[in-house]
């Protein structure tokens, strides 16, 4: 799995702009569920070789018990997933007392800890660090969130004793598939309604809350796993206690699937943890099946007002299967697992060059692109550049200014002549190489001729 690792400190210590720096975007996942404050930011993070998921979180201010004020509960719950911790400390203020608070109760957590000294560009880093290497943290690293100083110190060292990732080989036993959503949605319900009696192991997995269990079951012959984020349980135990939501669980749950099933409540407005969800599962290239739960007994009035909800506020999953069921009561829960593998068979769908590139000239035909600097961008062959997703690599000239509009003309034109329903498909613009940039024109040919 990602290490998980979390930025503490108090406000104004520059975590936000290390973490968007790490993070390279500003989209990060925020936990809005309610009860959970929103001061704590999830997001992908990649340093070399190894990526890994970051946590800011909310600044630790000194109230009348700083100890108990410094961060809320559900604060420390996230310090309590980490692996590791990054202490951002403010080299321009210096040590404060309440640095050594936060430490304190840091080192209870027998965590890795490292010192980061943040503000540190122009000042002499010798005398600052000496102050900060009385912590007993080993020796404090120097950076510049802002100006990106120190950056690679600082994450060799926190990384340094992770293995190292190796990428993971295709399955070959049919897909692997994360069932995510907010609790209670009834994932645990779907879950078990999914295994039924035939199912292969069920078991509770010991170790930390942030550890999703992956069940081997098998249905008419064919292979699966199932990653379950919302802790396995027995039939009988099913409902006995509320869902503990971990972000960090379902995103390396994701992480892990090549399928995602998303579960959402029919009877809640969807929100936007559940589209942040949806879009992180998107951007890592996952296919997705959208089940809306609890769709008994609803009128058709509240139906069609969840569907308008849909529409409007997951329209960037249009590509996605949508299926209505009830877990508690078996209505269609029958097609989730078709709908994931015609999801899963997109997604690893072989898609041949001549067959790419007449589409792409149809699309071209029908639709021009528009003009850019009075030239117009001339998209000319197609190539699969890679599975799960599928990555449609097309060549020409000056794609790289081609709109998004058109881009995303032209991923339903492969979609829908493709059928590549249930899965994201991403394009990737390269410039065809002109033979002959750098001859001299036949003109000039002639000119030299005559003389």
């Amino acid at each position: 799995m990602k290490p998980v690792i979390a930025l503490v400190g108090q406000p104004n210590v520059g975590k936000s702009t290390l973490f968007n720096r790490l993070t390279r975007s500003r989209d990060a996942l925020v936990d809005d569920q309610p009860g959970i404050t929103r001061d704590r930011i999830y997001g992908n993070a990649r340093f070399q070789e190894m990526s890994f998921i970051l946590i800011d979180t909310g600044g630790l201010d000194d109230g009348s018990d700083p100890l108990q004020s410094m961060m809320s509960g559900q604060t420390w719950d996230a310090v309590d997933e980490a692996d590791a911790i990054i202490f951002l400390v403010d080299g321009r203020a210096g040590l404060s007392s309440l640095d050594d608070r936060i430490l304190n109760r840091l080192r209870k957590l027998g965590k890795p800890v490292t010192v980061a000294v943040n503000k540190t560009e122009g000042l002499d880093t010798d005398q600052i660090m000496s102050d900060f290497f009385a912590l007993g943290l080993g020796q404090p690293i120097p950076v510049s969130s802002a100006h990106g100083q120190g950056i690679s110190d600082l994450m060799s060292h926190v990384l340094n004793d992770f293995p190292q990732q190796s990428k993971e080989k295709e399955p070959d036993a049919g897909p692997v598939i994360a069932v995510i959503g907010r609790p209670n949605a009834g994932k645990s319900t779907l879950i078990n309604a999914l295994l039924g009696e035939d199912r292969v192991v069920v078991f509770d997995r010991p170790g930390t809350t942030r550890d999703s269990v992956k069940i081997p079951f098998s249905r008419e012959g064919k292979d699966y796993t199932l990653i379950d984020t919302a802790g396995v349980r027995r039939r009988g135990k099913v409902g006995e206690k509320i869902e503990k939501f971990s972000v960090i669980k379902t995103l390396q749950a994701i992480d892990q699937a090549n399928v995602v099933v998303m579960v959402l409540d029919a009877r809640r407005e969807i929100s936007d943890q559940d589209a942040t969800l949806a879009s992180y599962a998107i951007d890592q290239g996952k296919a997705m099946v959208v089940v809306v739960n609890k769709w008994d007994g609803l009128s058709p009035d509240k139906r069609q007002k969840i569907k308008d909800d849909i529409d409007r506020k997951l329209k960037f999953m249009q590509f996605a299967e949508f299926i209505f069921i009830s877990a508690l009561h078996g209505t269609a829960v029958g097609n989730v697992i078709p709908a994931v593998e015609r999801a899963f068979e997109a997604a690893m769908k072989d898609l041949p060059t001549s067959f790419l590139t007449r589409i792409l000239e149809k699309a071209v035909e029908k639709t021009p692109p528009p003009m850019a600097s009075g030239r117009r961008m001339k998209p000319k062959f197609a190539h699969q550049g890679g599975h799960n997703p599928p990555v449609i690599v097309i060549h020409g000239n000056q794609l790289d200014k081609l709109p998004g509009s058109y881009r995303r003309f032209l991923i339903n034109t492969f979609r829908k002549a493709a059928k590549l329903q249930g899965t994201p498909i991403r394009l990737e613009m390269r410039a065809t190489n002109n033979p002959y940039q750098g001859r001299p024109s036949g003109r000039n040919k002639k000119h030299r001729k005559k003389h």
